[in-house]
């Protein structure tokens, strides 16, 4: 079955217009077909439509379910945008799929691309979760500069944060690195790798330097290899 996105259903039973349209335009459901809608924070609704309107289709509530999360740990991938915005909506989407909860583009030295539309990357990850029957809908920030993030990310002993870079520090891998239960947050640097300084600023704040293995990975790979890695090990 198909997954909707409605977040404000508890206030109003109507798909938005680009929901409506794919529900009853692409897809061709009608008045009395029951159809599968998610909040994004974790509720799945089986629904009945009532008014099959491509542009605003309503539909009735038959029942709700609190579905838990797929794993019992907060993932955050901290990543630089790819030059080829392509690049960086390819891996987006696929730790949306593999079990991503929080994605921020960071702005970094070497960053050679500067702006960022989170608008369209917005779409990407609700697409994306809506085809893996997520429940819950993954966070995206704005463009961050890396300083500012390095900043916020306060001690927390619940949380580990690891910074993954091409320097030849002694360093594990990820998978040898993270523990079981604890809530994780991941550096990807931009195509040109993090500054020494960059790396240095976020080792003084207590991120643990990690290896994602023998291969030198373009940016967009190690976000998905990150990801991966923290969701299996938590498997």
């Amino acid at each position: 079955m198909y997954l909707f996105y409605c977040p404000d259903i508890e206030v109003k039973q109507t798909l938005s217009e680009e929901e409506s349209g794919h529900c009853v335009r692409v897809l061709r459901y009608t008045k009395g077909d029951e159809i599968l809608i998610t909040d994004g924070r974790g509720t799945t609704y089986t629904a009945r439509i009532t008014n099959p309107h491509p542009k605003h289709c309503d539909f009735e509530i038959i029942s709700r379910e609190k579905q838990e999360p797929h794993h019992h740990f907060h993932l955050h991938i901290a990543v630089a945008p790819t030059k080829n915005i392509e690049r960086l909506e390819w891996a987006i989407e696929k730790c949306v799929e593999i079990g991503v909860d929080e994605i921020t583009p960071l702005l970094c030295r070497f960053s050679e691309r500067k702006q960022l539309r989170t608008d369209r990357l917005e779409k990407i990850i609700l697409s994306a979760a809506k085809q893996s029957l997520t429940p819950y809908l993954p966070v995206l920030h704005e463009l961050t500069p890396y300083d500012e993030f390095i900043k916020r990310q306060t001690t927390n002993d619940q949380r580990q944060n690891f910074i993954a870079h091409c320097y030849k520090d002694e360093k594990r891998l990820l998978k040898q690195e993270i523990e079981r239960g604890r809530d994780v947050v991941v550096l990807i640097g931009p195509e040109g790798d993090f500054s020494e300084q960059e790396v240095t600023e976020a080792l003084a704040a207590g991120f643990i330097p990690v290896s994602l293995g023998n291969s030198r990975l373009r940016t967009e790979t190690a976000a998905v290899v990150a990801c991966h890695t923290a969701v299996l090990v938590n498997e």
